[in-house]
């Protein structure tokens, strides 16, 4: 194969690797405004989180299955994988950011989540000793700045230093979550990448169920109509559609997005979750966007060109 023919394959990877990973970031990014349909009727974070987990799970249990009849079997480190998988990006990640948010505004919360891809940057500068190129640093500094734009930190956030804590627990999490999925290459190895999803949302429901049972954090649901873009629909269509479409899709897609663009390139494209979160909070439950949060929108967008074309081709 001559060289022509490996950078073109090389580049269609890629530019599939990042359709997937914004297919991923709009998945995770309509979860807010699933959720906050069942929250205006009710439910507790945590019971939104079990939702999303126990949804998933329930989902993924069947093609998982399907997967091990065909005699596919993940090794004992796979199997650590899974549980290490459910309890952090999982079910920790969504436990210290809902407490976060009790805590501290949702914009201050989101914002010290999403500090996960700088403190990747941070953990590969220390442990490679290679320094990030210009343009990266220049694109992190974009990132960053389109995330306070976006998420109006300026606009009643109220510090607090445990709720600060519980939001680094989270941005960590979630940096682990694109370490752990760097690991599974999605297209080229389906199995791994369900056994994965499928597995670390049974651990993580059981997690979720455990910390609401032993009453650490209110598990409370309530069997009433909720409201998306004007239509009203029974509770379970809310459960259905952040289980299904933002919680066993986005992280399917993630896994696969990872697989194709490693772990520190999909951690800023996972940014544009921001955006769509607020796009889809404006169309689903009637949040409109502000001037900044466009603007910011706009920097994210431009912050994830600049990482793409500064970061060396694989």
């Amino acid at each position: 194969m001559s060289r022509a023919e490996v950078g073109t394959g090389q580049g269609g990877r890629t530019g599939t690797g990042l359709a997937i990973a914004l297919l991923s970031g709009l998945s995770f990014g309509l979860a807010g405004p699933f959720a906050a349909a069942l929250l205006a009727v009710g439910w507790s974070p945590l019971a939104v989180v079990l939702g999303r987990l126990g949804g998933a799970a329930l989902l993924l249990v069947v093609p998982m299955i399907v997967v091990l009849a065909r005699g596919w079997r993940p090794r004992i480190p796979e199997l650590r994988a899974v549980v290490v998988y459910g309890a952090v990006p999982l079910a920790g990640a969504q436990i210290c950011y809902f407490s976060a948010v009790d805590r501290l505004s949702v914009g201050v919360a989101l914002l010290i989540e999403y500090t996960a891809p700088v403190l990747l940057l941070g953990w590969t500068w220390a442990r490679t000793a290679a320094r990030p190129r210009p343009a990266t640093l220049w694109g992190a500094a974009l990132a960053v700045a389109g995330l306070v734009l976006v998420v109006e930190v300026w606009r009643g956030a109220a510090v607090d230093v445990v709720g600060v804590l519980w939001g680094l627990g989270a941005a960590v999490c979630l940096a682990a979550y694109f370490q752990l999925s760097a690991a599974v290459d999605g297209t080229d190895d389906g199995p791994r990448a369900l056994v994965l999803t499928a597995g670390g949302a049974v651990v993580g429901s059981g997690i979720v169920l455990l910390v609401g049972v032993v009453g650490l954090l209110p598990l409370t649901a309530r069997a009433a109509p909720i409201v998306l873009a004007g239509w009203t629909a029974p509770w379970w269509v809310g459960v259905a559609l952040v289980a299904a479409f933002s919680t066993a899709l986005a992280y399917l897609t993630g896994i696969a997005a990872v697989g194709r663009l490693g772990s520190r390139i999909a951690s800023f494209v996972g940014l544009s979750e921001v955006l769509f979160a607020v796009l889809g909070a404006w169309w689903l439950v009637s949040q409109r966007p502000t001037g900044p949060q466009v603007l910011g929108g706009v920097l994210i967008v431009a912050a994830i060109v600049l990482i793409r074309r500064a970061e060396p081709r694989v």
